[in-house]
């Protein structure tokens, strides 16, 4: 007992320092607390995970060691060093401003994950929230053993002071409240200008595109901007370069990812036919540092994608049904793909 009330304490000094100097970066003291809990390996039944494991900011924020080895490495592994997911995982940047899902115009709209079962239905109303339980639970993931074993480790962290400030003198009190803030505090660092930037060449020296970006761009609207909306939407201060739809593009199967059939995407979400093998557009920013691409890492460059999604004769589909008729028929020159992956790299934040 002594001990744990002197590492609260200890702990509460070191983060009553952090918030008297002001956080790092202009973050606000809830995207503080996000950022010390998206980074804590210790939040995994083994020490060895973070959110920012399968989401580091190198990559665009989707998972380092797929973007350093994209041929060989499609999905992420868990803490245990063995288990597989059976999907790419997608960038986090972004992510806070996809809805909940629901339809739209006869399509369905929003939520998170490929499949979009983060669906925002939680009494949290928010996707975003929503999706950061999962993975501290997930027995392929961090595993860890239940939601008291989490606030535990938060409890006897060196920024429990920093949670305490944040939510509350008996924010320890009661473990699904503890759990629910848990998930609002790293939904609010993945919200923060460190991660959702809107830095990229495209919105602060567009004047400065080369020839061959201003090409690109003059493609990219008139061939993808239907999906990849240009326009500031959702709420959005600039283009997130996706319009959350779902699609069922004509990508492979990859042998790299062996599932016991096709993959059937949004289609098991919401329990339609109509929807299997349709998966939601992925926002465009960042990303030359997020290969492999689609959601099963099919394609290892971003010229190979842009290439499929120009051709995508001579491909088999993981599933060939409700397939988009628009996308793999604009039959692009060489030269047009390449000036359109020269304006997907000024998407890129940092610049």
């Amino acid at each position: 007992m002594k001990k744990i009330v002197f590492t609260v304490l200890v702990s509460m000094f070191f983060s009553a320092a952090v918030i008297s100097a002001g956080p790092p970066s202009g973050l606000s003291r809830i995207e503080l607390l996000g950022r010390h809990m998206f980074k804590d390996k210790n939040l995994s039944y083994n020490g060895t995970q973070s959110c920012q494991v399968c989401h580091h900011p190198l990559s665009g924020f989707a998972d380092r060691r797929n973007s350093i080895n994209p041929e060989t490495s499609v999905v992420s592994v868990g803490a245990d060093g063995v288990s597989k997911g059976g999907r790419n995982a997608p960038s986090a940047a972004y992510a806070g401003y996809s809805p909940m899902l629901s339809m739209y115009d006869d399509e369905w709209v929003g939520g998170l994950f490929w499949d979009g079962r983060a669906d925002g239905g939680t009494h949290l109303r928010d996707p975003l929230a929503e999706q950061a339980q999962g993975p501290p639970l997930n027995p392929i993931e961090m595993a860890m053993p239940d939601k008291a074993s989490i606030i535990a480790v938060i409890e006897s962290s060196t920024y429990a002071g920093l949670f305490l400030n944040v939510f509350g003198t008996n924010a320890f009190d009661n473990t699904e409240t503890a759990y629910d803030n848990f998930a609002k505090a790293v939904a609010a660092y993945e919200r923060s200008t460190e991660v959702t930037a809107f830095s990229s060449k495209y919105d602060v020296a567009r004047s400065a595109f080369t020839a061959a970006e201003n090409r690109g761009f003059g493609l990219f609207k008139t061939h993808c901007a239907s999906c990849h909306s240009t326009d500031a939407n959702f709420g959005a201060p600039a283009s997130l370069f996706t319009n959350y739809h779902y699609k069922n593009i004509g990508v492979p199967a990859n042998p790299l990812v062996p599932l016991g059939g096709p993959d059937l995407g949004l289609g098991v979400t919401v329990s339609d036919e109509a929807q299997d093998g349709k998966f939601k557009v992925p926002t465009l920013r960042n990303i030359s540092q997020s290969a492999p691409y689609s959601h099963n890492g099919s394609f290892s460059t971003l010229k190979a994608m842009v290439s499929f999604v120009s051709d995508r004769h001579g491909f088999t589909p993981e599933l060939n049904r409700n397939l988009d008729q628009t996308v793999g028929n604009l039959y692009l020159s060489d030269n047009e793909v390449n000036d359109l992956v020269s304006f997907l790299l000024t998407l890129t934040d940092g610049y």
